[in-house]
C-alpha cells in the first residue's frame, strides 16, 4: 500500500485554528474572521466541543439582517451552523479526500469524540499528497549504474 493512504486525519490536520465561542458576539466574530483572513471557523464550548460551525454565508446572512434593521447585534450562538461534517483523527486520507470531491466543504473539524483537536483543510490534504509523493519520487538527478541484467537483448552476450 502506498504510504500515503496510510495517512490519517491526525497526520495532517493543521492545530493552530481560530476558535470562536457561541457566546462571542458576532460582530467581533466578522471582525475576527476578517482579521485572520478566515473563511470559517469552528465555534466551541468552554470544554473545547464542537457546537457549531461560522462560515462567511452565516455572517453575510447575519449582516443583511442587521442592516434592513439598523444592527441589532447578536451571539454566534444564533448564526452559526450545527449540522457539521466532522472527521474522526483515525479516519484515512482517501475517505477525507472523497469527502473533498464529493462536498462542497473546503475545511473540516476532526475530533475525538466531541472535542474539537485539528482542522483539515483542502490544502492541507494537498500538501500533504504533495510531500509524500516528493518523498516517494525516485531521484532522477543522479545517474544510475546500468547493470548487464538490465540489457534486453542477451542473446549476443557470451556465457560462461
Amino acid at each position: 500500500m502506498n504510504k500515503a493512504c496510510q495517512l490519517t486525519a491526525r497526520d495532517i490536520m493543521s492545530l493552530r485554528y481560530l476558535k470562536l465561542r457561541p457566546e462571542m458576539d458576532i460582530y467581533e466574530a466578522v471582525d475576527l474572521l476578517l482579521s485572520h483572513r478566515m473563511a470559517n471557523a469552528p465555534v466551541v464550548d468552554e470544554a473545547g466541543h464542537l457546537v457549531g460551525f461560522l462560515s462567511e454565508k452565516d455572517c453575510m446572512e447575519t449582516l443583511l439582517d442587521g442592516a434592513y434593521s439598523s444592527n441589532p447585534s447578536t451571539n454566534v450562538e444564533n448564526c452559526m451552523s450545527r449540522s457539521i461534517k466532522t472527521v474522526h483523527e483515525d479516519v484515512d486520507v482517501l475517505t477525507i479526500a472523497e469527502l473533498f470531491l464529493n462536498t462542497a466543504y473546503r475545511r473540516l473539524p476532526v475530533v475525538r469524540g466531541q472535542q474539537l483537536v485539528g482542522l483539515i483543510s483542502r490544502r492541507d490534504f494537498m500538501q500533504a499528497m504533495a510531500e509524500m509523493s516528493r518523498i516517494d519520487k525516485p531521484d532522477t538527478t543522479q545517474p544510475r549504474p546500468l547493470y548487464l541484467s538490465n540489457v534486453s537483448d542477451r542473446s549476443s552476450l557470451p556465457m560462461g
